[in-house]
């Protein structure tokens, strides 16, 4: 079997062929000639897409390598995320939830609830969602969380909800296929936005859901047919051409992110630091031992709101953003959305591809010009 790499550059390409691209350029198409029954594998824009075809092929081999799966595109992370939700659970089912997971989560609970659905949450740290499992019909994990960087133990979590007759599914969006693959720990379900890493540059937004069982796959299908959250075939051309210098941008991120944990360990302003590469982070052994790349997002506290925005304001090479895993370093003051139980001075830092030199001093520095 081919690394990672080899795989990342390779995956869902078409066979070489005299005279045309080595990848095929984005179709754009509402609709294709179809004369007499209906037949084939594209019949409406809404079904079906050659370029959806080639990236989902190409992240089934990054989420399953050399084992049968199948990827479904979503037009974003939430669109994947409630595909799975809402095509699982029906009314007089409970859906367990993590209570520290993405600050959206809540909203999909009042949906979920409005449609008869039962939800139960607890943290992600000490897997406290085992208490929760009795009788549910699917557990949703987000390891590590987002933003608290807290890791479940996740094959444990499966076991136990398997054995209760329940579904799994892992939102992977914080370490991409390459930095974990839920499928391997057992989940049914591997779904993430590829808004974040994946794509990296910042400039798409998409989401997919992988599982290795073809009844499950049928049934999100059928939900994203009905409501229709289907990505562009633009934005899944420059999904899949990037796909490409995912293990080198993971690489350099995962570095930068690394270093600047442990320069950030040595301030005395910063505490609550957060990174699971970390040997003394609390989530260091677990996930060393279920993932691949520790991730490219740190979490630290500064010491007010007001510290945390003039740390902000002074970084040059950071961008004041909300989202994570580009290639340009990114940051935000988390509790500004008020959804999060984060406290004021928290900070959501996105490591990205720059000098590991450049990007370090420039956070120390923006860190000597905040001081009040």
């Amino acid at each position: 079997m081919t690394g990672d790499g080899t795989r990342a550059v390779r995956a869902g390409l078409p066979e070489a062929a005299r005279n045309e691209p080595t990848m095929p350029g984005p179709v754009f198409a509402a609709h294709f000639h179809l004369p007499g029954e209906v037949a084939g594998p594209y019949t409406y824009g809404r079904d079906g897409n050659p370029t959806w075809s080639g990236l989902e092929s190409a992240l089934s081999e990054l989420e399953a390598p050399g084992e049968e799966a199948g990827t479904l595109l979503f037009a974003s992370g939430m669109a994947a995320i409630s595909a799975v939700l809402f095509s699982q659970s029906r009314s007089g089912d409970t859906v367990v939830l993590p209570s520290d997971g993405y600050q959206v989560l809540p909203l999909v609970r009042e949906q979920l609830t409005a449609y008869g659905v039962t939800v139960r949450t607890a943290p992600t740290g000490e897997d406290a969602q085992l208490d929760a499992l009795d009788g549910a019909r699917l557990l949703w994990i987000e390891s590590p969380s987002n933003p608290g960087l807290d890791v479940c133990d996740i094959r444990r979590l499966v076991a136990a909800a398997h054995e209760r007759g329940a579904l799994v599914g892992v939102d992977n969006t914080l370490s991409t296929p390459l930095g974990q693959r839920p499928l391997d720990l057992g989940a049914d379900f591997s779904v993430a936005s590829d808004t974040k890493a994946l794509t990296g540059h910042g400039d798409v937004l998409l989401g997919h859901v992988t599982t290795r069982d073809p009844a499950l796959l049928e049934g999100v299908r059928r939900w994203r047919k009905i409501i229709g959250a289907i990505p562009g075939p633009m934005e899944t051309w420059l999904a899949h051409r990037s796909l490409a210098t995912l293990p080198l941008r993971l690489d350099r991120q995962n570095a930068n992110a690394l270093a600047l944990a442990e320069a950030l360990r040595a301030r005395p302003e910063v505490s609550g630091l957060r990174y699971p590469g970390l040997p003394e982070d609390p989530a260091h052994k677990l996930a060393t031992a279920q993932m691949l790349r520790y991730g490219t997002v740190l979490g630290f506290t500064l010491p007010s709101r007001e510290h945390a925005e003039r740390f902000l304001a002074r970084a040059r090479l950071v961008e004041d953003a909300t989202s994570f895993g580009g290639v340009r370093s990114t940051a935000e003051r988390r509790r500004r959305w008020g959804g999060d139980a984060v406290a004021e001075g928290f900070v959501r830092f996105s490591a990205g591809a720059e000098d590991t030199e450049d990007l370090v001093a420039d956070v120390l520095r923006a860190l000597d010009e905040s001081e009040g």
